[in-house]
């Protein structure tokens, strides 16, 4: 009876150690969700790991695309492009920000130890007059 329930115990311990965080347990959010309107504008993200609260410091963040909602018109998207992360959880880009209001960057990020990828959106604000290209 007593090698059941420890063979049992060990098999359950086995697929709880195997299993994966859900990629929902990660959010991306703003350093500084207000930006300026500049054609060299800094955005910087960080990843948290929601159930911890850490800052996650060492993850591979890609495939970044920042779009402003332009009303009945398709979604404006400009130029990102990934800066130097700090190692301490900040994820700067730079972007091209032409007008002013509500920017929406989406990112994803493969986390160490996380077999799937992490996706999501951050809002910005910028603030300031356009630039022309």
């Amino acid at each position: 009876m007593f090698s059941k329930i420890f063979a049992a115990s060990l098999a359950l311990l086995a697929v709880s150690g195997a299993a994966q965080a859900d990629p929902r347990d990660y959010r991306f959010e703003a350093v500084q969700p207000q930006v300026a309107v500049s054609p060299g504008a800094t955005l910087a993200v960080r990843l948290v790991h929601v159930p911890s609260g850490k800052t996650v410091t060492d993850a591979v963040v890609f495939q970044p695309k920042l779009v402003m909602a332009m009303g009945n018109l398709p979604p404006m998207a400009t130029s990102v492009k990934p800066a130097m992360p700090d190692g301490r959880g900040t994820y700067p880009f730079v972007a091209d920000i032409s007008m002013a209001g509500p920017w929406t960057l989406s990112l994803s990020a493969k986390v160490q130890g996380e077999a799937a990828t992490v996706t999501g959106t951050v809002p910005f604000v910028a603030a300031g007059g356009g630039h022309s290209h």
